[in-house]
Parts: structure tokens; C-alpha cells; sequence
């Protein structure tokens, strides 16, 4: 998949949505821009492949029951 793009005059451009999708790209994600073999390589810094949800799920051994209005609650008695 290629597109054309425009550099505006704060060097800036503009990733075409077709891409955008298919890289599930979202705004405030970031990017890595590297120079390869004269050519311009962007890089999402994070592989969005999988659910990113998932995969902090399964940092845990095993599932955790947190009542966070418990701890809310906690931490307004603790002064």
C-alpha cells in the first residue's frame, strides 16, 4: 500500500486514513522516523497488532478482584 503526500510548510504531512486504518493508528499514537537506504521509514512505536488490552491482561499471573471504590474510600481516612 503507498499514497502520495504533501509537505505543508512546517514540514508536516498528513498519514492518508486508508493507512491510518489499517495500522490502527489513533491520534496522539507516536512514530519512529528512520532513514533508510534514502528512504523515509515511519514505524508505529508500538505494535497495535494485538489488543493492547489483552496483552496488559496477560502481565497477571492470575485474575485480581480490586474494589476500587474501597480503595477510595481507604484513602480518604488515611491522613
Amino acid at each position: 500500500m503507498s499514497a502520495i503526500v504533501k509537505i505543508t510548510r512546517k514540514y508536516q504531512i498528513t498519514i492518508p486514513k486508508e493507512i491510518r486504518e489499517k495500522l490502527k493508528l489513533r491520534i496522539g499514537d507516536k512514530l519512529i522516523i528512520k532513514i533508510e537506504n534514502d528512504h523515509i521509514v515511519l514505524k508505529p512505536l508500538i505494535d497495535k497488532k494485538h489488543d493492547p488490552i489483552e496483552e496488559l491482561l496477560n502481565l497477571v499471573k492470575k485474575p485480581t478482584k480490586i474494589d476500587a471504590v474501597k480503595l477510595v474510600e481507604e484513602s480518604w481516612n488515611e491522613d
